[in-house]
């Protein structure tokens, strides 16, 4: 088969978490397939839509690396919509129906108080021409409904949930246009899909109701539906679903430090039986991505353990990946030197202050006589990658201390804190000169 999935974010707002795990999963599977990742803006509320947010869009899937590999918009194809509607029409699949939101919700209260699904009773199905041309010239206009055939069970099998069923009678006929003549989601969703030749529908759970009345259209339009997969909804720390993680975007990530690779390695994984590693390529994800490793459970997103898989994902990144990010000078030496101390590439900056200076001196009283001898032993070394090592040793043999008496006060003397980077790889990086000079700065403070 040849693997087409699209992403189809509506450019009404900045994509979040939710957003960008569909997005992901569907360039994992078909990134897996050699297949074809679309990028389609379902942007047929013209009023919402905005090309900043479009901009958005694009802009964090290129961050992400989930390029697509083509790119759509609905309101370049309003003509496609149109043909089809007509088509159904015709069928006697779709009709007209003239109800208020004030109407419709009243029948909906009086079903529920009854005890009855408040599935639309299809009363537009018995208006004459007469009726409706009357409602017409009473300055009613009327939104589309397609008409399901409640004669068959809907059921396909589901990528991650297996074998669904729906019984049709227990669902309204769905508006797919409205009074103003604007879509709604449902039938440009299936004509995209089918003149895109759409292989999988890669989405939340939540659609799985939209997906039975979807299978309806395609059929209706002649049209085999495409494989799908509804994966479990994203849920917060505390168990429960979040604003604050609906809400969280890619700005506020960006913002935080959080590397497009860690939000990549968390969520490939969540909610799967694999476990979340701090990967750096996407290959190894690519390669694993199987909805036969999804679980039904909702998938638990946590900033926490977000925070931790960053560290570790920082910790790997090579020099060349965040030079542009990294303060003037900072070479890969003091890169490699200083990142597995960090926990966002922001942090770079405060530890190269470490090195260039200039750094508040710290020792104890007692220590004064130690850190002149230090300075002095630094004096006669020769400057290179086991000066460290040689300073320490003479500084043993000439004043008897080992272990942190001898390692700490000079950790303190030269870099202002108690811990740290290695000292070993620290301390070149210093130099001589400004070695010497804060070892005598902390000997007389």
């Amino acid at each position: 088969m040849n693997v087409i999935t699209r992403f189809a974010p509506s450019p009404t707002g900045r994509l979040h978490v939710g957003n960008i795990r569909t997005a992901l999963h569907n360039w994992l599977w078909t990134r897996k397939h050699g297949g074809t990742f679309i990028l389609r803006l379902d942007d047929t509320d013209v009023e919402r839509s905005s090309e900043a947010f479009v901009a958005a869009i694009r802009y964090d899937l290129a961050w992400l690396g989930l390029q697509p590999d083509a790119e759509h918009r609905q309101s370049a194809r309003f003509g496609r919509y149109e043909e089809a509607l007509q088509r159904l029409v015709a069928a006697g699949r779709v009709y007209p129906a003239y109800e208020t939101a004030q109407e419709l919700e009243l029948k909906r209260k009086v079903l529920l108080g009854r005890g009855k699904p408040p599935v639309y009773d299809r009363a537009a199905l018995a208006l004459s021409d007469t009726d409706r041309a009357q409602l017409e010239a009473e300055g009613r206009r009327p939104h589309w409904r397609f008409r399901l055939d409640r004669d068959e069970t809907i059921e396909w099998t589901d990528l991650i949930r297996g074998s669904q069923h729906f019984d049709p009678a227990l669902l309204s006929d769905p508006v797919i246009r409205r009074e103003d003549g604007s879509w709604l989601y449902m039938l440009p969703s299936v004509v995209d899909d089918i003149d895109m030749g759409i292989s999988h529908v890669i989405r939340g759970e939540d659609h799985v109701t939209n997906t039975a009345l979807q299978i309806q259209m395609f059929e209706a339009l002649g049209a085999a539906p495409p494989a799908f997969a509804h994966e479990a909804l994203l849920v917060g720390s505390e168990g429960k679903l979040s604003k604050r993680l609906g809400s969280l975007g890619t700005d506020a990530m960006r913002e935080s430090g959080i590397e497009p690779q860690a939000l990549i390695a968390k969520l490939a994984r969540i909610g799967t039986s694999l476990p979340v590693e701090p990967v750096t390529d996407a290959a190894p994800l690519i390669d694993s991505f199987d909805f036969a490793t999804f679980g039904r459970a909702p998938a638990r997103f946590d900033l926490d353990e977000l925070a931790a898989l960053n560290a570790r994902i920082v910790h790997q990144l090579d020099h060349g990946a965040v030079a542009d990010r990294l303060p003037p000078g900072m070479g890969a030496e003091a890169w490699s030197a200083i990142r597995p101390n960090l926990s966002h590439v922001a942090e770079a900056a405060d530890w190269w202050h470490i090195v260039e200076g200039p750094v508040e001196p710290r020792a104890d009283g007692e220590d004064g006589p130690f850190l002149k001898d230090a300075a002095d032993a630094a004096a006669g070394l020769d400057w290179d990658a086991a000066v460290w090592k040689n300073l320490t040793a003479q500084l043993k043999q000439v004043t008897g201390r080992a272990g942190k008496p001898l390692f700490q006060p000079l950790r303190r003397a030269l870099t202002g804190r108690d811990s740290g980077p290695e000292m070993a790889v620290l301390l070149p990086l210093i130099g001589k000169e400004r070695t010497i000079e804060r070892l005598r700065a902390a000997a007389s403070s």
